[in-house]
């Protein structure tokens, strides 16, 4: 289970444990903002050391801080490739930095904030909706499946791509991504009839 995408929370008393959860995500959102907002590879730097700093702050250990890191590096390196391909040397640094910064300043939220917290604040703030015809206990029902079948999904992920590897088919993208979307179109399928069956959505 990858700790970035199912959830890792540290229960703890740090500072960032202790801030609300509105708090916590309007921070992110400031400083996410800032990090794209900011073009200078100086600033891409300051941006590292800050997230890695909150890192600390949150006490997460130091193997999800690698597999948080490690998750965004492929994404990282393909989009400075392109950024070197376009804008030279600096931009390309500068988008690798970036990219890792946004990945540890969400894994800091993750560790610090309860799935649970997290889903009951989202319901609270989509009350105002009710006057546009959303129903906040949906928003709350759909945040909470999705971040439950995260888990799930990279599960599938895995034994799809062993089963191409042991099949000797691991280079062929279709023997791998083929069987991927239709065991998750049939996971979606049994997860919506399991929600009908107990009389919850259409």
């Amino acid at each position: 289970m990858s700790d970035l995408m199912a959830g890792l929370h540290q229960p703890g008393d740090t500072v960032l444990h202790r801030l609300s959860v509105g708090a916590k995500v309007l921070g992110l959102a400031a400083l996410s903002l800032s990090i794209v907002v900011a073009r200078d590879v100086r600033a891409a730097v300051v941006f590292l050391l800050l997230t890695l700093l909150l890192a600390a702050l949150a006490r997460v250990p130091l193997r999800s801080v690698w597999r948080a890191a490690r998750g965004v590096l492929l994404i990282a390196v393909v989009a400075s490739a392109f950024q070197w391909w376009w804008y030279g040397a600096e931009k390309a640094v500068e988008t690798f930095l970036d990219l890792l910064s946004l990945g540890l300043a969400a894994l800091s939220l993750t560790a610090t904030t309860a799935v649970n917290d997290m889903v009951d604040a989202l319901s609270r703030w989509a009350r105002p909706l009710r006057f546009v015809g959303v129903d906040p206990d949906r928003v709350a029902l759909t945040v909470a499946l999705t971040v439950g079948a995260l888990p799930g999904t990279i599960a599938i992920a895995r034994e799809t791509r062993d089963a191409a590897r042991a099949r000797g088919l691991d280079r062929n993208p279709r023997a791998y991504l083929s069987p991927f979307v239709i065991r998750i179109v049939a996971r979606a399928h049994e997860s919506g009839d399991a929600l009908h069956a107990r009389g919850i959505g259409d």
